[in-house]
């Protein structure tokens, strides 16, 4: 492992759909919190995920049972209640169950983030998603609430030669469902950071009034990458923990908390506020803490390439000996993972037997 400096889930689990969130006893939310609808806490343990493509085969679903998960999370563009229904008879069929269904049409929505033309059409369609997974039986999303994309770099190579997503900040570009993000302006002009948190506030006051009525979760993914602002839009809400803890607190709702991205935080560095080890016991102590992204990098912005699990800069043993400490009983996936020699499941297989090994280790 490098030694590369730091710098810069209101039910049970129904049948197979599993909520990933850690237990909301903590939350001290304003004075009404107490008539709302919580959700209820999950079983201990953490529920290890496996990514499968949203058109997975039944191959797939073998797969995640052979490495011994037993969870799946699935990506989507989009869809209904028939949609997130027939999924989850899919999965349980399999004898597995549903983590959570991803939904790319209403993540890192501009119109909502930027308030462009159309913002309160993308919400009703949120809502509408919401109100579809949950009438499927399935109580988590993940949300992600970035502006012009997620901001990469041309692919370069990590250990073993292995391709894998890298980030120069004078060479990078977003992107997000197919439409390319580039400077100075990605929309035109500069925007400021009280008008993010003017939207931000906009959207999350009509979102938590659905969520508590359904008894949903939704846990808010850091910015990627975490930079202070890109192409002329503030990265200053989900971009930092200070930024965090302001954006919970205007939400004021036991159904909002934290997906937190290890690899993204990572990104970040010291303009996070803490490292990835405290942010996990801070929004563990928060009750906050509701579903993991384990995966590493090889230092923060302004350059990083992602890479396996064991080989950036942060030691993830101390990531999961955190996780243990605070009794995180949510989804945890391996994400972002470089591909190895073989097929497409080779890197997924190795980074899972890694984070299973790690867990059953910190938990004894």
């Amino acid at each position: 492992m490098s030694t590369h400096p730091r710098r810069l889930d209101r039910r049970t689990l129904l049948g197979g759909a599993a909520a990933a969130l850690a237990p909301t006893a903590a939350w001290t939310g304003g004075s009404n919190d107490s008539i709302r609808k919580r959700p209820a806490p999950l079983a201990p343990g953490i529920k290890i995920s496996l990514q499968v493509p949203g058109n997975f085969l039944d191959d797939d679903l073998r797969f995640a049972k052979q490495l011994g998960v037993g969870y799946v999370s699935v990506p989507t563009r989009g869809g209904t209640y028939d949609t997130f229904s027939g999924i989850r008879t899919r999965v349980e069929a399999a004898g597995l169950k549903v983590a959570n269904i991803g939904n790319s049409r209403v993540h890192n929505m501009e119109e909502v983030t930027l308030n462009l033309p159309g913002r309160d059409q993308k919400i009703a369609e949120y809502l509408q998603y919401l109100r579809d997974l949950a009438r499927s039986g399935i109580y988590y999303t993940t949300y992600a609430h970035m502006g012009n994309g997620i901001w990469s770099s041309p692919r370069e190579t990590t250990r073993g030669g292995a391709p894998s997503r890298a980030f120069h900040l004078d060479t990078a570009r977003g992107n997000w469902d197919g439409k390319t993000f580039t400077g100075p302006f990605s929309h035109g002009r500069k925007y400021t950071p009280d008008e993010l948190w003017e939207n931000y506030t906009y959207f999350i006051r009509k979102v938590v009034p659905v969520a508590e009525e359904l008894g949903i979760r939704i846990g808010i993914h850091p910015d990627d990458p975490p930079v202070p602002e890109l192409a002329g839009v503030p990265r200053c809400i989900f971009g930092n923990f200070a930024g965090y803890e302001r954006a919970l607190k205007i939400a004021n709702s036991p159904n909002i908390g934290v997906c937190l991205c290890c690899g993204t935080w990572m990104e970040g560095g010291d303009h996070m506020g803490k490292d990835v080890v405290q942010a996990i016991r801070a929004f563990g102590r928060m009750g906050k803490l509701w579903k993991i992204h384990f995966r590493n990098v090889t230092g923060p912005i302004p350059n990083f390439v992602e890479t396996y699990v064991d080989d950036g800069y942060t030691d993830m043993k101390k990531v999961m000996r955190a996780l243990v400490d605070v009794d995180f009983r949510g989804i945890l996936i391996a994400d972002h993972v470089p591909a190895m020699v073989g097929d497409r499941k080779t890197g997924w297989a190795y980074s899972i037997g890694y984070i299973k090994a790690l867990y059953d280790t910190m938990k004894k």
